[in-house]
């Protein structure tokens, strides 16, 4: 019977997280979604001072009111094509939990959407694309309007290496 409870406890845990607001906008075209909790602002494009060997995906650090953070190009992370940014490119300054704290990223993203309250009977399960696929940092798929949005663990996006040399960039 504990067992039991224990594995409800779980799944409940699990749709609470899931469920909720969260803030969507588009990379290539398709919408994703970060919990609203991990956001805490949105800033329009400004100078990127790019830091040297860092991955690509790593487009260097900024200067948000005397803190210094790293950015990060979701659309490389991703691999997808990169772009020129545009007047709607912004950068989402979002709170990572890591092993030992927390620590403030900013993405950058095509466009910002809208902020989403998201159901329990909207989100899916990430679908499973094969052994050799790595969706963990998919929390899963909201089915909204007859379109999909793809729903991201930011904790997970990047992994603790990533992350370590993401600190490093930042200090």
């Amino acid at each position: 019977m504990a067992k039991m409870t224990e594995t409800m406890d779980q799944a409940l845990k699990a749709i609470t997280v899931k469920t909720g607001k969260y803030l969507t906008f588009f990379l290539n075209k398709e919408e994703y979604g970060i919990g609203i909790l991990k956001v805490k602002e949105i800033i329009g494009m400004m100078p990127i001072t790019s830091v040297p060997r860092t991955p690509a995906f790593v487009k260097g650090v900024i200067n948000l009111r005397g803190k210094v953070i790293p950015v990060i190009d979701l659309r490389l992370k991703f691999e997808m094509e990169s772009i020129s940014y545009s007047e709607r490119t912004c950068v989402i300054v979002v709170e990572i939990e890591t092993n030992s704290e927390t620590i403030l990223i900013g993405i950058v993203v095509d466009a910002v959407s809208e902020v989403l309250n998201i159901k329990e009977s909207d989100i899916e399960e990430t679908p499973a694309f094969g052994t050799s696929l790595n969706t963990e940092y998919i929390l899963g798929m909201a089915k909204m309007e007859g379109g999909v949005k793809i729903l991201l663990d930011i904790d997970k996006v990047l992994n603790a290496d990533e992350i370590s040399a993401l600190e490093k960039t930042a200090d």
